[in-house]
């Protein structure tokens, strides 16, 4: 069962390659969606896949790569079908 969450990063999450390595883990995950910076400071995504892949992309948002410092991510259900995962312009 596929699931299609919407997830917003906070903290150090800008500026040290944040969206290129959610990505990489997405495409790796074979997950859908995008993921963009907004204005705020913070990254959005919205993610969709297998229930357990969309669970694995969100443990590891917590951490995210080396350089950021993760606050908190912020989790709601998300809508849209995606053909792909792309990185947005910023919002």
């Amino acid at each position: 069962m596929n699931a299609t969450k919407h997830l917003r990063i906070h903290g150090v999450v800008q500026g040290v390659g944040y969206r290129a390595a959610l990505a990489r883990e997405a495409e790796r995950l074979r997950l859908t969606g995008w993921v963009r910076n907004r204005a705020d400071g913070t990254v959005e995504a919205i993610v969709q896949g297998p229930h357990a892949d969309v669970e694995s992309l969100i443990a590891w948002a917590q951490q995210g790569p080396r350089a950021a410092r993760v606050e908190r991510v912020d989790c709601s259900d998300g809508e849209g079908e995606f053909p792909g995962f792309a990185v947005l312009s910023s919002a």
